[in-house]
């Protein structure tokens, strides 16, 4: 074999590791050599020795044997292999698995992603009472605080909805709180989710503006789950 057979042939033959794995070994606890332990467990697999030893582990590696040994105890220690008994045409044999080390990266990634969305979450609330108070030229009353608070949590309106409410309420020249919650209160009536059917919803109402039958909401409907107070006329 020359070089250039042999250069070939490294490039062709490989053992597929995940990229995920090395971008979140280090975050799952592990070490660069319990990395390579994992690595060199999956070769052995991969060409068909499903229980490699600590000897052989330590001839494909730069550590003895009882290195290899301890670390492969603390990686199912720590639950990330577990040694299954398999059976194939009646053999009974011993295999290593990785099936918790994926188990552990996705229940990672997971918590990462869950992580991720609370922390938009609390930006776009965060967004959501500044845009407030830039419209109303005041902070927001603890009043007003805690009905933006009501929409979010207890009510479930998307902040778009909400923000898409605010400026319904700035070009009807009614801003309040009050006439706020009334356009929300309707919109969920009405089955309304998106930024789009709240548009169309608005643009309606304002043609129809004039015609008594067309009233927003009637006060039977609309009734308010929590007190308003105006700190301004106290």
């Amino acid at each position: 074999m020359n070089k250039e057979q042999f250069i070939s042939l490294q490039e062709t033959g490989s053992v597929s590791i995940p990229v995920i794995l090395f971008d979140y070994y280090a975050k799952l606890g592990l070490n660069e050599e319990e990395l390579m332990m994992i690595l060199q467990v999956k070769k052995f697999k991969q060409n068909g020795n499903h229980f490699p030893t600590p000897t052989e582990l330590s001839s494909h590696m730069s550590i003895p044997t009882s290195a290899c040994t301890s670390i492969l105890r603390s990686l199912i220690q720590r639950g990330f292999l577990t040694i299954e008994e398999c059976e194939e045409n009646t053999i009974l044999f011993e295999n290593y698995s990785l099936k918790p080390l994926w188990d552990k990266l996705y229940t990672y990634m997971e918590q990462e992603k869950s992580k991720q969305e609370q922390e938009l979450t609390q930006q776009e609330d965060q967004s959501l009472y500044t845009i407030f108070e830039n419209e109303f030229g005041r902070p927001l009353s603890p009043f007003e605080c805690e009905t933006l608070a009501i929409w979010i949590d207890q009510d479930d309106y998307d902040p778009v909805i909400i923000k898409a409410a605010l400026r319904e309420a700035v070009m009807s020249g009614k801003l309040n709180f009050r006439y706020i919650d009334r356009i929300l209160f309707e919109w969920k009536k009405n089955g309304i989710r998106t930024i789009d059917q709240a548009r169309n919803h608005a643009k309606k109402f304002r043609q129809h503006q004039g015609n008594s039958a067309n009233k927003q909401i009637s006060n039977e409907d609309y009734q308010r789950k929590v007190p308003f107070y105006n700190w301004l006329e106290s």
